[in-house]
């Protein structure tokens, strides 16, 4: 088991077997997540002989970073692999992170919930291979560590491989430590969903004031049944039902939601698509985030120019809808959005 694994009160019990003084759990989570401690080694304010013990019997991580790539603007791909257990076989997942264009602004990091996914959508590649398992709380909570390492977060979106609605039970205790002990606030912190409605519904009133992170639902069309071939996993949900969960999600909150639109040249980014996704959204709390679509290997998909990319967000402009466009960061690196994977050293 590794520090990551528990809470502050767990970390204190933990200490006290071992020894230690109430106190030191505090001084020791503290030089963990807020000041960037990645070694007992460098904790000199705790006893020698209890640091030896801490490495020995309560690592830091349990996962290696077992490689590292990165792209020409900076952008940097991890790869965590993680070991198995009597239950569960040894896994490998993707965590990036993204210098932002302004210098001394801070990083985005992107971090994954699930090894693979089950969404399946065909225009990405994390879910290609499917499934495997969710990640534990303290395996998420190392991708973020192991980015904050590489450099000052400002950000982090939970957009990586999986969804992350079908993980709550382990992603909600993270992002409340990454919230109250990494110092990232509710407004700088993202899930992104492909949009459960009932989980959704039940999200939103899940803790007062609602839950400490922004929400992003990927729609990637207007129409149900061109939406059930994009993102197979909502086959039977109507759009309409999406969009209302998100409305309710405005009134509990009072978050806007900010709907993800991936454009594939020639299949969802006409000027019929952006019209009616205007409709469905016009006097909505919402703003729509177009992502052109970025080349994976084996897809029949392509990415519009930037011409049709600009008329389609003037088309949402124009009738009421805010719209913002982002071209993805890292694309050499295949470290850019839809193109994580399920991967290790041995298979790509």
């Amino acid at each position: 088991m590794s520090l990551l694994a528990l809470t502050p009160a767990e970390t204190k019990a933990r200490l006290v077997e071992l020894g230690a003084k109430p106190f030191h759990a505090k001084v020791l989570r503290t030089a963990v997540f807020e000041k960037g401690c990645r070694d007992y080694d460098e904790l000199t304010s705790l006893p020698a002989g209890l640091r030896r013990q801490l490495a020995e019997k309560l690592p830091l991580f349990s996962g290696t970073e077992t490689l590292r790539t990165v792209a020409s603007d900076g952008t940097t791909k991890l790869l965590i692999t993680f070991p198995g257990t009597d239950t569960k076989p040894p896994a490998s997942i993707e965590t990036v992170w993204i210098p932002s264009r302004r210098s001394g602004r801070g990083a985005t990091l992107c971090v994954s919930t699930q090894v693979g996914c089950p969404v399946a959508c065909p225009f990405c590649a994390s879910g290609r291979l499917g499934l495997e398992r969710n990640l534990s709380r303290a395996e998420i909570l190392e991708e973020f560590l192991r980015g904050a390492s590489i450099g000052p977060l400002a950000r982090v979106v939970v957009m990586g491989i999986g969804e992350p609605l079908l993980n709550q039970a382990e992603l909600l205790p993270a992002l409340e430590v990454v919230h109250d002990e990494l110092g990232i606030g509710a407004r700088k912190i993202t899930v992104s969903t492909v949009g459960f409605p009932e989980r959704l519904h039940k999200l939103a009133r899940s803790r007062e004031g609602g839950p400490r992170f922004q929400l992003a639902i990927s729609l990637h069309s207007p129409f149900d049944e061109e939406r059930a071939e994009l993102v197979p996993a909502m086959s039977k949900v109507p759009i309409e039902d999406v969009l209302e969960a998100g409305d309710d999600w405005f009134r509990q909150t009072g978050r806007e939601i900010t709907y993800e639109y991936v454009l594939l040249g020639g299949v969802n980014d006409t000027e019929k698509h952006a019209l009616e996704l205007a409709r469905r959204l016009r006097g909505r709390r919402a703003t729509v985030n177009l992502i052109p679509y970025n080349p994976v290997e084996g897809d029949r998909y392509e990415r519009p120019d930037k011409m049709h990319v600009n008329a389609f967000a003037d088309d949402l402009c124009d009738n009421g809808v805010v719209a913002t466009i982002r071209w993805s960061r890292g694309l050499e690196a295949d470290a850019a959005c839809g193109q994580l994977r399920l991967t290790s050293n041995s298979r790509a």
